[in-house]
């Protein structure tokens, strides 16, 4: 409380006067009262300096404190880029929210134990975060920092997709289903049971997106197999059968070689979950074979009762399509000049891709796997040359499939139209 008084220049003053005053009266102590009149006088002017350069002084607590030098960058500044991600609108952190154990977060790691087993090597996590620049109902999928697919969900709703075979229409928000472009419309919960009765697929926003992440995860499994998995997976398969692994790599084939015929596989849609007759293939071929795509036809032949079960089930008649004779003496011609499908024709490139499509679309209308049967020499040439235009069809080779299977022919690629 004192401190408070002697810190008012005002009041001071005002003592000193009165003491000054008392110091003049005849019979009082006067030096006494005039000398504590001239120690306030000073304090007061101590104290008026004192407040007039706190108030010249700049706010210190106020202002933003600037840093004393700038740092040196260092290797924390670079961050690494996610193999996968899934970025949300922020109506959506809900589904991802795993402290409120979001749907969502459990599909995904359903999703990655799926891939796994169906596969054959375990994919890399996928890291979430939101996206405030994005619609808030919408999510984006990438792949090493790019997007590979993106789309839209509404939380409350449910997608009634239309599989082809609906038998009247439903009120609602007309769209498209993300991960296969199917039409399909966002309804109310109380119209589920009669979407379903009508025939729809019926699915909630959290199903719609793991759908779609699954899909994505499965197409760009070669490029997720990377050194690191590729080393994990030589790892696992190593604990039950070491000597195996240890008498490939290094010492038969780099661990980049093993890698690629891995990722060659993966591309053509082939699951790599009989690792060891991979290795054993390998093994057996790499004394004199080092080329990672002649490798891999090799290890096809090996899985062609895998690869064959993969795409026609237990079925013992294998209806195919075939290439017409003289398409086929053509392409070996091809294959004989250039080696490559750069060396194709312009004009029988262009022919071989309509036929092609024309009798992939008559296959699958008769509800057959698309499945083109070729010689063992033209199946990498046509694989690579037919796989960005047309997808879904699978090319085997003669040597691929295993003995016991009937083959039918039900289309000829080359022949007539």
């Amino acid at each position: 409380m004192m401190s408070n008084v002697f810190n008012k220049t005002q009041a001071l003053y005002i003592t000193a006067a009165i003491l000054g005053m008392m110091g003049m009266i005849p019979g009082m102590p006067n030096f006494a009262f005039l000398l504590l009149a001239g120690g306030m006088v000073w304090l007061a002017w101590k104290n008026g300096k004192r407040q007039q350069a706190t108030a010249a002084a700049p706010d210190v607590q106020s202002a933003p404190v600037a840093a004393v030098e700038s740092q040196e960058a260092s290797w924390e500044d670079v961050a690494p880029i996610d193999t996968l991600g899934l970025e949300v609108g922020y109506r959506l952190i809900p589904l991802v929210d795993s402290a409120a154990d979001g749907e969502l977060v459990r599909r995904i790691k359903g999703i990655r134990k799926k891939f796994a087993r169906e596969i054959g090597f375990l994919p890399p996590a996928v890291h979430i975060r939101d996206n405030l620049e994005i619609n808030p109902n919408s999510y984006r999928i990438t792949l090493k920092g790019v997007e590979i697919g993106s789309g839209e969900v509404r939380t409350g709703l449910f997608l009634a997709i239309d599989p082809g075979s609906i038998t009247a229409t439903l009120p609602g928000v007309a769209t498209t289903d993300p991960a296969f472009g199917l039409p399909a419309v966002w309804i109310e919960s109380g119209l589920r049971e009669q979407a379903q009765a009508m025939g729809y697929t019926v699915v909630d926003p959290g199903t719609v997106v793991a759908t779609h992440l699954n899909h994505l995860v499965t197409q760009h499994a070669a490029e997720l197999l990377g050194r690191q998995e590729a080393q994990a997976l030589l790892d696992h398969l190593g604990k039950s059968a070491p000597k195996l692994v240890e008498d490939l790599v290094p010492k038969m084939l780099t661990l980049s070689t093993v890698q690629k015929v891995l990722q060659n596989l993966l591309t053509e849609g082939v699951a790599i979950r009989d690792m060891r007759t991979v290795i054993d293939t390998l093994l057996e071929n790499a004394a004199r074979v080092q080329d990672p795509h002649e490798l891999t036809a090799l290890v096809r032949v090996a899985l062609g009762r895998s690869i064959v079960q993969q795409i026609y089930g237990s079925a013992n008649e294998l209806p195919v399509i075939a290439l017409d004779q003289g398409l086929e003496r053509l392409l070996l011609q091809t294959l004989q000049v250039g080696n490559d499908a750069g060396g194709m024709e312009p004009g029988l490139a262009d022919t071989l891709l309509e036929r092609t499509q024309t009798s992939t679309q008559r296959q699958e209308a008769l509800g057959h796997p698309p499945v083109l049967l070729t010689p063992a020499v033209l199946r990498p040439l046509l694989a690579r040359f037919l796989r960005r235009t047309v997808p879904q069809l699978k090319v085997l080779s003669h040597a691929e499939v295993p003995e016991g299977k009937q083959i039918k022919v039900t289309s000829l690629i080359g022949g007539a139209a």
